[in-house]
């Protein structure tokens, strides 16, 4: 859904919609939509600011994500706020290197004709993942030897502790002590 920069010339731009599970693409996050995208909001353009535009609103769903433990679906029920503000790209565009000071830190760039409301809601759903997926706070993960779950089955693999990348000195070692 564009986000068209003359319609908010005109009036604010209202939004109330449910995305289906594929509609965002979360492809490159290794992130699944399993349920709607709802989201509603406004977004408009500021007076008196060349152009910035602001869009707030809330947005809810369902995730999954392979555990960072064992590697089975993780489920993320989402749901958040958002404030986000906006301006011209504009003569930035043609330069390297841009120096941004400490009050352009939290706005974003658009380009003409205006900004993709499915993009500014695949980042805050991103935003708010936990840095650690996992399954559940007890998952136990994959053997390291046997590469079974552990959630699932009781296996008896022994792992030796230490650093292999030691072995070669410890034959030193002994050698020089006899």
């Amino acid at each position: 859904m564009l986000l068209t920069i003359k319609e908010m010339e005109v009036h604010p731009r209202p939004f109330d919609h449910a995305w289906q599970p594929g509609e965002i693409d979360f492809s490159d996050s290794s992130t699944r939509q399993i349920g709607p995208v709802v989201a509603s909001g406004v977004a408009e353009l500021i007076e008196h600011t060349g152009g910035q535009v602001r869009v707030q609103g809330r947005v809810a769903a369902d995730l999954e994500a392979d555990c960072d433990r064992c590697l089975a679906p993780a489920r993320f029920h989402i749901e958040t706020e958002f404030d986000l503000f906006y301006q011209p790209a504009g003569e930035a565009l043609g330069e390297d290197e841009v120096a941004v000071d400490e009050s352009e830190v939290e706005i974003g760039f658009y380009d003409l004709p205006g900004i993709e409301l499915e993009d500014i809601l695949r980042e805050q759903l991103l935003l708010q993942l936990p840095m650690q997926r996992v399954c559940r706070e007890s998952c136990k993960g994959i053997c390291l030897v046997c590469g079974g779950n552990r959630n699932e089955i009781d296996c008896n693999c022994s792992t030796r502790s230490g650093d292999d990348r030691w072995t070669a000195l410890e034959s030193l070692h002994i050698e020089t002590h006899k």
